[in-house]
């Protein structure tokens, strides 16, 4: 099944603390892999449960999935994303 990707608006603030190279790197990713595959994405238990997570590099992209629609909540570096 694929599903439309939408952003958050505090997503944006989450780019402007990458590095420009990572972030168009984690972009591409997002473009080709998360339409096909949002729902084969493991979950994420404990206080952040019914999220799910997608890993690029040391990146971890925290997303919910409404409807159709892959909602990107978070971007941020693996040891800062479940704080």
């Amino acid at each position: 099944m694929s599903c439309k990707i939408a952003f958050k608006k505090s997503v944006a603030r989450d780019l402007k603390k990458i590095d420009n190279d990572q972030v168009d790197r984690i972009l591409i990713k997002i473009e080709t892999e998360l339409p096909e595959k949002a729902e084969e994405f493991p979950t994420i238990s404990g206080k952040f449960s019914g999220l799910r997570k997608f890993r690029v590099g040391d990146y971890r992209v925290i997303y919910s999935i409404i409807g159709d629609t892959a909602l990107i909540l978070r971007i941020s570096h693996r040891r800062e994303a479940y704080r």
